[in-house]
């Protein structure tokens, strides 16, 4: 098997793709198969590093935080009924 130089890289990269082609129907089956394997691998989605938001959206992130336990269903429904009887009477 041959293995890649920079100069047989850049001949690779002036062909066109039939000619590329060609060259690829030439080489033998392992090394069609390495071909094969060394393409899909650099189809394959590179892992982005997760990055902290920027922007507006990051400095609204925990903004209702509190020290305070979330109210409960009847506290909830309590705080309803009040504001109901606020607004219509």
């Amino acid at each position: 098997m041959q293995k890649l130089t920079q100069r047989s890289l850049l001949e690779i990269i002036a062909m066109t793709l039939r000619e590329l082609e060609d060259q690829a129907l030439r080489l033998s089956a392992e090394d069609r198969w390495q071909l094969i394997n060394a393409l899909m691998r650099s189809l394959q989605p590179k892992l982005q590093p997760t990055s902290k938001p920027k922007g507006l959206a990051a400095s609204l992130i925990g903004i209702a935080k509190t020290d305070t336990l979330p109210p409960t269903d009847e506290e909830v429904k309590a705080m309803l009924d009040e504001r109901l009887v606020q607004k219509y009477l």
